[in-house]
């Protein structure tokens, strides 16, 4: 089994404080009743960008998120609530685009660890209840270029 990658944001939020991390991108999801959801997300590529998150912010957009994409292959991955303010939905995915894990209403600046229960290449943060409200499950498809066979899910992406 691969290590335990954690996602550790108390050192970077110090250093680096809140606001906005990389590029924001399109990304979609497709779910299991062939439904495509739209989103803006940001990108969190890098371990500083990954550290911070969405860590002291009060407000997120609908339709939009933040995308932890980890390169390399397939590990096991923690994240944390720890200066998050806000309710979050955290869908755990793995390198073909397949949500694999939900955890819903994530509790607001929380230090429990909410892993992802299997290897993933990526976690998606979203607004709490979205997933519900959207009708996302495990299974769901995420469309983004970094996901093998993205294309192959919704038109027009």
């Amino acid at each position: 089994m691969p290590p335990m990658r954690k996602v550790t944001v108390w050192l970077a939020v110090l250093l680096l404080g809140p606001g906005m991390s990389g590029a924001v991108e399109s990304l979609s999801i497709l779910d299991t009743a062939g439904q495509c959801h739209r989103f803006r997300v940001e990108m969190a590529l890098s371990m500083e960008e990954r550290a911070r998150g969405l860590s002291g912010r009060h407000e997120l957009p609908r339709r939009a998120g933040m995308l932890f994409y980890f390169a390399g292959s397939e590990a096991p991955v923690t994240m944390w609530m720890k200066d998050t303010y806000l309710p979050l939905d955290m869908l755990f995915i793995r390198a073909s685009g397949e949500v694999v894990r939900i955890a819903e209403q994530t509790t607001p600046l929380a230090l429990e660890h909410i892993p992802s229960g299997r290897p993933v290449q990526a976690v998606l943060e979203l607004n709490g209840g979205l997933a519900q409200e959207l009708g996302l499950t495990v299974g769901a498809r995420v469309v983004h270029p970094r996901f093998a066979g993205a294309g192959r899910y919704c038109v027009g992406d």
